[in-house]
């Protein structure tokens, strides 16, 4: 019965929100995809936490570094260097933190729209009735023609989080920038965290 109601249900997506899907699968896999992509973030949640920093990413490497930290991720160990503290903590890649596991995010959650305007494309998802993931809307505004993310809007429950994007990249990461520096950190100390 399912298979037989999936063409009639394709049939009712209109063709903005195919093209909406189409762009943002293009700026999804340009931010996560296997080439890699950096870029500079400021972050504003609601007003009550704002940080700024630049990310790059490739496959499951990170190198980030914000306000307060910088950050290794080599696909297995995590190296996070507090500059207040000069502290190091080592962490497992593959474990979540408590804060990242509470979010759960699938494109195939949502419905898609898009409209244009002066200073790009602005693609809004809202959440299905039965999905499953945290975030219930997502209002991303991307380049004409790169669909290259500008500025992001993330709705987790009742409140916002806003994102601006700059220096946006892809591509051309050598896998260089994920090696943790440890002769940088000589005379800090250094926690071991991976087990916890």
């Amino acid at each position: 019965m399912m298979t037989a109601l999936m063409p009639a249900l394709a049939q009712n997506e209109t063709p903005n929100a195919k093209q909406a899907r189409h762009i943002m699968d293009i700026a999804y896999n340009q931010v996560f995809g296997n080439e890699g992509s950096s870029f500079s973030y400021n972050v504003n949640i609601v007003g009550i936490y704002k940080t700024r920093g630049h990310i790059t990413m490739k496959e499951k490497k990170q190198y980030f570094s914000d306000e307060r930290a910088d950050g290794w991720n080599d696909g297995k160990t995590l190296y996070m260097a507090y500059r207040k503290k000069k502290t190091v903590e080592m962490r497992n890649a593959n474990k979540k933190d408590k804060h990242s596991s509470k979010f759960r995010f699938s494109l195939d959650d949502f419905t898609y729209s898009v409209a244009k305007q002066a200073d790009g494309l602005m693609l809004t998802l809202k959440q299905k009735k039965n999905a499953k993931g945290t975030i219930k809307e997502v209002q991303a505004l991307v380049a004409y023609k790169t669909y290259a993310p500008i500025r992001l809007r993330i709705k987790v429950a009742f409140f916002w989080t806003t994102i601006h994007i700059s220096n946006f990249k892809v591509g051309n990461i050598s896998n260089d920038i994920f090696v943790f520096p440890r002769d940088r950190y000589k005379g800090w100390k250094f926690v071991d965290k991976r087990r916890d």
